[in-house]
């Protein structure tokens, strides 16, 4: 699953992918790590927030991978996606340190905190940052995103089946809007 060569920019014989999806391996957040600081804009969360993030929900009801990954996207109001690629390494780093395990039921995979996990949330919760926090104080304007993924979904069905001159307008009005959008960084046209 991980690649064990050093290709070149890698350290230690792992690549970056391993060690992000086992950063108690390699210093990062954990018990007794500071948590990393958030990278900005894209709806990721720092290493570590994924980890408690899955520990939380699952203190309060066993999920699949697909309902973890709806969670955290309802608990941050859409502002935190989390994807397959962080949530089921993660799940897997939880089976393997007795936290969790999963189970099949009706062909999906059912991830439950075993006692030792339980307690593990028990004794730790308090101590950890809320991996939601940031999200929740983000206030109204926070959900561009979604706005974003609804102009980009409707730009692609233009590229795809409009004519020439719906392609050039389209183009007009993408353009606009991005001016638009410097000027209300610039304090240009008034706010509503």
């Amino acid at each position: 699953m991980y690649d064990t060569e050093t290709p070149s920019g890698s350290r230690g014989g792992f690549t970056r992918r391993h060690r992000e999806h086992h950063p108690r391996r390699h210093g990062g957040p954990g018990e007794g790590h500071p948590m990393h600081s958030r990278r900005g804009g894209r709806g990721r969360a720092a290493r570590g927030d994924i980890r408690t993030a899955l520990l939380l929900l699952l203190a309060d009801e066993p999920m699949h991978g697909y309902q973890l990954m709806r969670a955290i996207t309802d608990r941050s109001g859409g502002r935190w996606t989390a994807s397959p690629g962080a949530v089921y390494p993660t799940i897997s780093q939880l089976e393997d340190e007795g936290l969790a395990t999963v189970t099949a039921e009706s062909g999906r995979r059912l991830v439950t905190l075993t006692e030792a996990g339980r307690k593990h949330v028990a004794d730790n919760a308090d101590t950890w940052a809320d991996p939601f926090a940031n999200y929740a104080a983000a206030g109204p304007g926070a959900d561009l995103r979604s706005a974003l993924e609804h102009v980009h979904s409707a730009a692609r069905q233009v590229a795809r089946t409009g004519s020439d001159e719906q392609l050039t307008a389209a183009l007009a009005i993408l353009d606009e809007a991005r001016r638009s959008l410097y000027l209300l960084l610039a304090d240009g046209p008034a706010r509503d």
